[in-house]
């Protein structure tokens, strides 16, 4: 199997079973009362930290020096939580979609730009399998 296939498979495990839990998390805060950008933005900040470990040791195999590909990480995240919020801002707030349907493509539109990424940029020193 191919490196793209196996770090492909990898990131939708890590991805699936983490968006499924947060998303999961996400509508039950909503639910009970929370504002939708607070819960997503809160959910932002345990995702990353989640997936950071999971995909830098099994999805690339990232080996060596976490402090670069971290501070990358951030920074990949922080570009991402800002795509979802104006998506958020524009679908939402300005032509009244509602907030579920919105963040649940926002999350398969994330987690493409994520992979590209994670791929070239922040572990781009790993050691591949």
């Amino acid at each position: 199997m191919s490196n793209w296939r196996i770090q492909g498979a990898r990131f939708v495990i890590v991805g699936l079973a983490s968006n499924l839990v947060l998303y999961l998390v996400y509508l039950l805060m909503t639910k009970f009362g929370m504002r939708y950008k607070i819960a997503m933005t809160l959910l932002y900040l345990i995702g990353i930290l989640q997936t950071f470990a999971l995909n830098a040791h099994w999805t690339f195999k990232h080996r060596g020096n976490n402090k670069a590909p971290l501070a990358k990480y951030f920074l990949a995240y922080g570009a991402c939580y800002l795509i979802n919020i104006s998506a958020l801002i524009v679908f939402v707030d300005r032509i009244g979609l509602p907030h579920q349907v919105v963040q649940g493509v926002m999350i398969l539109i994330i987690s493409g730009v994520m992979f590209l990424l994670q791929k070239f940029w922040v572990f781009t020193s790993s050691i591949t399998t």
